[in-house]
């Protein structure tokens, strides 16, 4: 019923230069970096700081799309134009947050597993009449000391291709994101490892699922030693580690992966994106480009601060970054590009 859509907003969530701007935060996610900053907790300063995001003079040059969170999704300019609307109107596709997030995993120290399967057809159904027409779903790997097991790889894959299936039946592209986390002290090559079991584990279960792989969008994590690892690793060593890890596991029918910068700097994620397109752009069947939250728009947020006057300095501080991105999505982003932003 769908198809046609799917794969056409799969592909344009993908073009050549452009990324998606993760604004998906939750309710805590959101207020715990508004309470850093000194700005009130409230859903209006919410609404306030995603009309600034999304208002962004030229950002649909470097956005093609938007992950909003279900508060979001719901609320309009202080004119009333609906989010969805000012988006469309920007050349933007609005999408959807649709896991509730990563909880405990049952007799499993250390491990979780994405919650939100019940009622997921119904909330598609919702979602995709307000105008959003694609999705994301999240699962949370982390590595340590005997984990990931096997058990929670399976069970997070099971999710994300449940979840998949049915935003395919619902008219959602859907966005498909295992993330290995940063966190502890492990080297690249115990991440690429990692990386490695959860990209075949996933896709197994996408095939055993029946998902349309031309009618999604991979969100990976880049293949980086832990935080505390006394072994870091080159942003060469990085895109070579991550690109070999996507060749070993994700078939060519996807359209393009958009990273997820995963705590990295803003320079960092970019630089690394970077990286992989310049080393090997025209040997990849998929695209590669970003799905940056924190890394797109901490600049603006610190900027803006919940003051009314700062929103044209704050919406520059965006366009940055979403132009820096794009450009390393094409594999142009120099290092100096910051400081002539400045």
């Amino acid at each position: 019923m769908y198809e046609q859509e799917l794969a056409a907003t799969a592909k344009a969530m993908v073009a050549p230069g452009k990324g998606i701007l993760a604004a998906d935060e939750s309710y805590g996610t959101a207020n715990k970096r508004f309470e850093q900053l000194g700005i009130p907790t409230t859903e209006e300063m919410r609404r306030a700081y995603r009309e600034m995001l999304f208002t962004a003079p030229g950002i649909g040059d470097f956005f093609s799309g938007v992950i909003l969170f279900d508060e979001t999704i719901r609320q309009s300019t202080k004119d009333g134009t609906p989010f969805t609307k000012v988006l469309s109107n920007a050349g933007i596709i609005p999408g959807i947050k649709l896991d509730e997030g990563a909880k405990p995993l049952a007799k499993a120290p250390g491990e979780t597993v994405t919650e939100g399967l019940d009622g997921l057809r119904d909330r598609i159904a919702e979602y995709y009449k307000m105008g959003a027409r694609f999705a994301k779903w999240r699962a949370v790997i982390t590595i340590g000391d005997g984990i990931p097991s096997n058990r929670c790889l399976k069970i997070n894959a099971h999710a994300l291709a449940r979840y998949a299936a049915l935003c395919q039946e619902g008219g959602l592209t859907p966005i498909v994101e295992p993330e290995v986390l940063m966190d502890g002290d492990h080297t690249l090559e115990r991440s690429y490892a990692v990386h490695d079991e959860v990209l075949k584990t996933v896709f197994d279960e996408l095939y055993i699922q029946g998902i349309e792989l031309d009618q999604m969008i991979l969100k990976p994590s880049m293949v980086i030693p832990g935080e505390k690892s006394l072994q870091q690793a080159s942003v060469e060593d990085v895109a070579r580690w991550t690109v070999k890890c996507l060749r070993e596991r994700v078939p060519a029918a996807v359209p393009g992966c958009a990273f997820l910068s995963g705590g990295q700097s803003d320079e960092l994620a970019t630089a690394h994106l970077n990286a992989m397109n310049a080393l090997f752009k025209d040997q990849l069947p998929w695209q590669l480009t970003f799905s940056y939250g924190r890394a797109l728009q901490q600049a603006a947020m610190q900027t803006w601060n919940g003051q009314d006057e700062n929103v044209a300095a704050a919406q520059k501080e965006l366009h940055h970054r979403a132009q820096f991105n794009s450009a390393a999505a094409l594999g142009q982003y120099q290092p100096e590009m910051e400081k002539i932003a400045v």
